[in-house]
């Protein structure tokens, strides 16, 4: 498998919103309220990112309504899982890194 990390700060908080099902304007409220408003995630940017995801095999649809309005629900896939899991170890790497030299003089 290609190497999958780093990810953007954006795949990144998508993916941890599709733990469980959710759809666009769900995902884009739940990455705003966990990074308490630093993150909002534009329309393009968002649907830019689930489409990349779905084709890496990332992410799918979970459900998808009948309706004129055709809105989905995303869910994360088990390589998506790994994917996150991955980067979320590199990120704790730097940190511990850093938290190691906190000491040291810049």
């Amino acid at each position: 498998m290609e190497k999958q990390t780093p990810l953007t700060e954006a795949l990144f908080y998508i993916l941890l919103s599709l733990r469980k099902p959710n759809h666009g304007y769900g995902i884009i409220q739940e990455v705003e309220g966990l990074t308490g408003g630093r993150v909002v995630l534009g329309p393009g940017t968002l649907y830019g990112a689930i489409q990349t995801m779905a084709a890496r095999g990332w992410i799918r649809i979970y459900s998808e309504e009948t309706d004129s309005r055709k809105k989905k629900e995303y869910v994360i896939t088990e390589l998506g899982r790994h994917v996150f899991a991955e980067e979320k170890k590199r990120l704790e790497e730097l940190l511990h890194n850093a938290e190691k030299m906190e000491g040291d003089t810049w």
